[in-house]
């Protein structure tokens, strides 16, 4: 219960950070209050949705798009090695907590270097390990998966607990770990291996079972504080749209998403949850809360307008293509022939496959309120 309030506490004055962030001209910004002093750091885990900087330097993805103009423009103003015009939902977390951004993984080397955490994200990083995909049929281009990332983890954490700051208990005590969604590469992988949705949903529960892994190899190592964040609605990614047009059957009739790879995402999640359940009832010492991103999304699929974006909810900002959705992978975002409409805060998507700073922030603040009113419920249970 100890655990459990300093975790409300700090989700309550995030969600006020972030209803303050609302207001016209106003930043999303926790700031320094004393409250949140019981955190001392964030630990992230996931792909490119969370990734703050780690595919511009591993060999096999540096120089990538994230590395290029325009990614960066909105708040940046150059490429920061997010895939995004700005930040990311980590970014707005971690500023909600009145933290510093933890270190993208592949640029620290010591322990002063994570004394504010560590950022494991790599773009393009599956959950499952990629020579499992392979024997599944699923090529992957990043030889990075969740197993990867939770290993270095223990290398940071080794060097943490042999530095003078603090001791072991104090390092885990003091720390969030957030575990961004991760697994959407590898759906995306199966569906462009297979071109059918039968081999992806056979993957869950594979990857929900590595999850469950990462997530029992921090608490080994005396993790308290977890955020789990669940599938997005992936009929809805203008990638998956124009590369898998169908009938008008195939189409959600108020979203115009593609049902089946909706249906994936919410099996997902709800696996996903099964487990999270398992974890808590084996853990109670633990608070391990789950954040949904797949309803704020279909919510600004569904009304734009109501949330002040634009009319095209399904449509990159920057990209090509003559179809509806602006995407063309031979004119991805950054390409000579790519193509930027006018301002990126009426779009939820910046290139096809990631989200505008925008949307990024409203995803943040929705996952906020969620996560503070699953608290109060799990409060109330106890």
């Amino acid at each position: 219960m100890e655990q459990l309030s300093h975790v409300l506490v700090a989700l309550l004055l995030a969600l006020v950070a972030a209803e303050a962030a609302a207001m016209p001209g106003a930043d999303f910004d926790g700031g320094d209050d004393g409250l949140l002093s019981h955190y001392d750091r964030v630990f992230s885990f996931g792909d490119s949705l969370t990734d703050t900087g780690n595919a511009a330097i591993l060999p096999a993805t540096a120089g990538g798009p994230f590395s290029r103009a325009p990614y960066g423009e909105t708040y940046f103003h150059r490429p920061s090695g997010r895939a995004s015009d700005g930040r990311l939902i980590i970014d707005f977390i971690v500023e909600s907590l009145g933290l510093p951004q933890p270190t993208p993984y592949l640029a620290g080397e010591t322990a002063e270097d994570f004394r504010h955490g560590a950022n494991f994200a790599v773009g393009g990083a599956t959950a499952l390990d990629p020579a499992f995909l392979k024997s599944k049929g699923v090529m992957t281009f990043v030889p990075v998966s969740l197993s990867n990332e939770t290993s270095w983890f223990n290398n940071v954490f080794d060097l943490l607990a042999s530095s003078a700051y603090e001791q072991q208990n104090n390092i885990m005590g003091s720390s969030v770990f957030y575990f961004g969604e991760i697994g959407v590469n590898d759906y995306i992988f199966a569906l462009f291996s297979n071109r059918t949705a039968e081999l992806a949903v056979s993957l869950v529960p594979d990857i929900v079972a590595v999850t469950r892994s990462a997530l029992t190899a921090v608490i080994a190592a005396g993790a308290s504080s977890m955020v789990v964040t669940g599938m997005l609605p992936l009929g809805c990614e203008p990638e998956l749209l124009a590369l898998f047009p169908g009938d008008a059957d195939d189409y959600d009739r108020e979203s115009g998403c593609i049902t089946l790879f909706n249906e994936l995402a919410e099996l997902h999640n709800r696996a996903l949850n099964r487990m999270l359940r398992k974890v808590r009832r084996a853990h109670p010492g633990t608070t391990i809360l789950y954040a949904d991103i797949y309803r704020p999304i279909a919510n600004l699929v569904a009304s734009p307008g109501k949330y002040g974006f634009g009319n095209t909810p399904l449509a990159a900002f920057c990209g090509g293509g003559a179809g509806p959705y602006h995407f063309d992978m031979a004119a991805f975002c950054g390409t000579p022939d790519s193509t930027e409409s006018s301002d990126p805060s009426e779009f939820l998507s910046w290139d096809g496959i990631h989200f505008t700073e925008a949307a990024n922030r409203f995803i943040a603040h929705a996952m906020l309120r969620g996560l503070y009113n699953a608290s109060k419920l799990t409060t109330a249970l106890l």
